[in-house]
This record gives structure tokens, sequence and C-alpha cells, in this order.
């Protein structure tokens, strides 16, 4: 065996917490509102439009780039995800990749070179490091103050360009935060990635959902910013298909050619069934009210968890989007969110994650656990009685 089996640049990087905690879970039974998964059936029309195509025997390789009606049909529907960016041309500007996951991968190989820095906004989804680690470059983080809005400092974000930064890593609706970013927030760092020539991947993977007076802005329908972002939506969050895997991204001829060298090598294509289905399902979900009912079916569901942790005794942060919500720890458990999210697998019988899991420095992190509501109103029901008995 040789002295040294894995990469240089697998150091650091170990198992995902995600991993970690599910399996704790799965040990010791307890109901699992850590991992970012819905529980409850996919709807039935996009079940039925991927069994379609299965039966229909679509289910060859598909051309690299993504089936063309997909990717045509993922052009017209960003004209309304995004009606004050310009149009896209589906043969030069969209990509369909193995999940939105893949696609972040690809871009960060596609434009990062050895010694780039490349920003995030801090906590920050636990790929985005292990992807910039990978390319070779390094991860520079700027902070979002809790609570409330999770607000960020512009001279900090402004501080943390500099000659060797490369790109941005925006995530809006934010995991694990809920935060979503307003126009303002992308103005400033639109004009920061404009005045220091830097790429924007934008991470949207939860765009449709957002709550109360949040709205979704697109940082590629800012003036002067479709030139320099990879947008980057995927099927899994929007209609409950986790599993499928099925990611785009949108960017302009020259960072397009780019992303799909790095994907023909990746994954080279995703599963051609799901991809023809989603080609069907996204007219069918706009034209149906679709998205408003997703998004009052999560307002149910996040209120419905909001209560079960108040009822422990535990205080849930507000949100603007996504399905994540955060909760300081109860009073008598310390500041080690770790110990805390174990303890309440092996003695309560709830899953959450540990919020300080998504920063660099975990010793830095404030103490908060991360809980989902994209289960079933009986699962969180469940979780509510549990969580009541362990005397918070």
């Amino acid at each position: 065996m040789p002295d040294a089996i894995a990469a240089h640049r697998l150091a650091g990087i170990g198992t995902s917490i995600f991993s970690e905690i599910t399996a704790l879970a799965i040990r010791h039974e307890a109901i699992n509102l850590g991992q970012g998964f819905p529980d409850f059936p996919a709807p039935e029309f996009v079940k039925e439009a991927a069994a379609r195509h299965i039966r229909d025997d679509r289910n060859q390789y598909a051309a690299s780039a993504g089936v063309p009606r997909l990717r045509r049909a993922l052009a017209d529907d960003w004209r309304r995800t995004c009606p004050d960016a310009r149009p896209v041309d589906p043969e030069l500007e969209i990509t369909v990749g193995g999940g939105a996951t893949e696609l972040l991968h690809d871009a960060m190989l596609a434009f990062v070179n050895p010694g780039d820095e490349v920003i995030a906004f801090e906590p920050a989804y636990d790929a985005y490091g292990p992807d910039v680690a990978m390319a070779g470059g390094v991860l520079r983080s700027v902070p979002l103050s809790p609570p409330g809005r999770w607000s960020f400092d512009p001279e900090r974000l402004a501080a943390a360009f500099g000659p060797r930064t490369r790109a941005l890593l925006l995530n809006t609706p934010h995991n694990p935060t809920g935060k979503v970013f307003r126009r303002d927030e992308l103005a400033v760092i639109a004009e920061l990635a404009l005045r220091h020539d830097v790429l924007v991947v934008a991470d949207e993977v939860y765009a449709e959902l957002v709550f109360d007076d949040a709205a979704h802005v697109p940082i590629a329908s800012l003036p002067g910013m479709f030139e320099r972002t990879i947008s980057i939506g995927s099927m899994g969050k929007t209609f409950g298909v986790t599993g499928w895997k099925v990611g785009w991204a949108v960017a302009p001829p020259p960072l397009t050619a780019a992303l799909r060298a790095v994907h023909q090598f990746v994954t080279f294509t995703g599963g051609t069934p799901f991809q023809e289905a989603l080609a069907d399902v996204l007219p069918e979900a706009a034209a149906s009210g679709y998205y408003d009912r997703l998004r009052s079916d999560y307002r149910h569901r996040r209120e419905l968890l909001a209560g079960a942790l108040r009822g422990a005794g535990l205080s849930p942060l507000p949100i603007g989007g996504a399905y994540f919500l955060l909760t300081g720890l109860p009073p008598g458990a310390g500041s080690d969110d770790v110990a805390f999210c174990r303890r309440l697998i092996t003695e309560v019988g709830v899953a959450a994650i540990p919020t300080s899991v998504f920063y660099g420095e975990p010793a830095k992190a404030p103490p908060l656990a991360r809980f989902c509501f994209a289960k079933r109103d009986e699962v969180i029901l469940a979780a509510s009685e549990r969580l009541r008995g362990a005397g918070f």
C-alpha cells in the first residue's frame, strides 16, 4: 500500500454531518428533523410524468447539456422567475446536471485556479468549502449576523475582495438561516462583483419557497449581472423529489461553455425520464397555481414546527425562505451545539443539525440547532410530543 492513499486535496474533508446525524438517528429510532428532504409523497402530476416517460422508453443517455425540450422549458420558465433579466438561449445558456450540488462543484472546477479566492457568506452550505478546496481555491468567509435578518456588514464584505478573488457564492434563500437577500443587499454584492470583475455563483434551489413579505430576487436580474452570474436551480426542493437529482445552471455562453466542459466528465448526463418529466411539469406547475399551494403548505408546516419548538421551551428564529428553522439551545445545554444535537437524538429521539458545522471555525458559531419542517404533519406532531417530554 502507498504511504498516502488519499490525495492531498482531501485533507480536512471528512464525513458529512448529515450522514453522521442520519446514521445516529436510524440507530436510535429518532424522528429525523435534521436532513433536508421531504418525507411526504411527491405531487401526482410529477410522478406520473416520470412514469409516462419511463413507459415510453426514454431511458437512454440524454444530451450532455440536457434534454433539448427541457432546456426550452427552462428558458420559458426563466421569463416567469426572472422577468427583469433578458431571455436566455436554451442551446447556449442552459446546462442540466445531476442536481444542484454537482453543478456547484462543476462551477468551482471550471473557474477557480489554485490559489484563487472564493467569497461565501457564513454560515454556508457544507459543500461550498470542499468544492473550493478541491479546485485548489481558498474560501473567504463573510459572516451573517444573527438573529433576525442575518445581515452582513457591507464594509466587511468589501474588505474580503482582493486581487485573487475569482468568485462569490451566493445562496438565497439561504440554508441554514432562511435568510432571503433583499434587493438592496444584492445591489451591494453586485456593485462589488462588477468593480472587482468577479463571478457570482447563485445557489437558488429554494427560490420558490419564500414566506410572508420576503421576495426572491435573482441577482442575475440586476444591471450588468447576467453576464457574470451562474444561476443554479433544482427540481428536488421545489417538487419534493430530491432523489431524482435534476438541477440546472443558467449562464451566458462563455460561462456555460466552461461549465459544460467540466460537467461532461463528471456525470456527462442525468436521468433522461426525469429530465423529460420536468419538461412537462414546469408549464403545468405555472399554469395550475402549484407554486402558491406549495408555499401555503410549507407555511403551515413552518408554523406547526415553530409551535412544537416553542411548546418545548425553545425559541425559533424568524425566516424568510427555505424549509428550516433555527433555534437557540435550551438553558443549561451550554454552547456545544454538536453535543446538544447528539443528546437530542440519543435521549429525546429527535434529530436536528448543529449549525456550527456550517462554519469554517465552529467554535466561533452561535450555538443553534437546525430543524427541517419538510415533513408530514404527523411526524412534526410526534416530534413535538418527544420535545415537550424533554423538560428543557
